[in-house]
């Protein structure tokens, strides 16, 4: 019988600590948001992005005009320079974020290559349709970053 009454007593403090260790008030954590220093970060890079993506159709021309030279130019050139700046924003991104964007560079790179083989080999169709994939991809990418707009405006 004192053999039980042990038994139950310990089976009652293991409950009684579980109850309390999962019944203590709860902290409500704010959702994690940029930092001054993040914007600051993004916004001086944020430029050069919307650069090339504001040069899409320079592209999209070399590529019906079968300037294939030139569509490997831009391709190394301007869109590798994007590239790169996007590698350069992702530490700055929250950490929900940084995994998709690596994603959408990893994709972009991909498409890039694939326009430049289809260069090499006078492809205009499969050198254009990477090349809207491309521009779907920084557009992806333009769409992760916070808005830093409205940061300038008040500067």
């Amino acid at each position: 019988m004192a053999r039980q009454r042990s038994i139950f007593s310990l089976i009652l403090v293991l409950i009684t600590t579980l109850l309390m260790s999962c019944g203590g008030p709860s902290v409500a954590t704010p959702p994690p948001t940029y930092t001054t220093a993040q914007i600051e970060q993004i916004k001086e890079y944020v430029p050069e992005i919307t650069a090339v993506q504001a040069r899409a159709e320079e592209l999209q021309t070399l590529i019906n005009q079968k300037e294939w030279v030139k569509v490997g130019n831009f391709i190394h050139g301007p869109m590798a320079e994007a590239r790169l700046t996007m590698s350069y924003v992702i530490p700055h991104l929250l950490k929900k974020d940084q995994t998709p964007a690596r994603n959408i560079t990893r994709d972009l790179l991909g498409h890039l290559v694939k326009i430049d083989q289809a260069a090499s080999a006078g492809n205009k169709l499969l050198a254009f349709s990477n090349y809207q994939s491309a521009f779907d991809d920084v557009n992806k990418f333009l769409n992760l970053l916070p808005d830093t707009s409205s940061e300038s405006e008040a500067s």
